[in-house]
């Protein structure tokens, strides 16, 4: 949270769900600069299954939505848009799925390995509902990036040692 709070310059609003070190590391990091609330999940026992078995889950019979910290929309705390962004995450870097054996090896392979795909997603793939690149959308580059372009920025934070071939 330290970090976060160093990278945003602005007033955020911010949802976690209810892990108990949460709260602390948000009011410590951001101190009162923050619009912050918390998305509890409540879920079913699939049929067949006992209750304290956490790694299959049931449907969602609720979700409680409390403000924390500041004055954060009722309607905006929700988890949703990090699950998804985690999904498309596992889904493109094989590394990141669960119960998978393309793992990383080393820390820095990984790293490396996620930075990509958040470059190759924001920089090169066109979003069909924004019809061009978030990055692009943001004002961050005037044109879409080439995966050649990419590659070249990419392999200009490595020294040649270490790119691997």
């Amino acid at each position: 949270m330290d970090d976060l709070a160093k990278r945003c310059q602005n007033r955020i609003h911010l949802t976690t769900d209810n892990l108990p070190g949460y709260r602390d590391a948000v009011d410590r990091g951001f101190d009162a600069n923050v619009d912050y609330g918390q998305a509890v999940k409540q879920y079913s026992t699939p049929p067949n299954q006992s209750p304290n078995n956490r790694s299959v889950y049931g449907k969602v019979v609720m979700m409680r939505r409390t403000p924390i910290f500041g004055r954060p929309f009722f309607n905006k705390i929700s988890t949703s848009i990090v699950e998804r962004q985690n999904l498309t995450a596992r889904m493109h870097v094989r590394r990141a799925a669960r119960a998978t054996n393309a793992f990383s090896k080393k820390l820095d392979n990984f790293k490396s390995a996620i930075a990509l795909h958040y470059a190759y997603y924001n920089f090169v793939k066109i979003h069909k509902s924004l019809r061009m690149t978030p990055a692009m959308a943001a004002g961050a580059t005037d044109h879409l990036w080439t995966m050649d372009e990419l590659i070249a920025i990419a392999g200009s934070f490595l020294p040649p040692s270490d790119m691997g071939f």
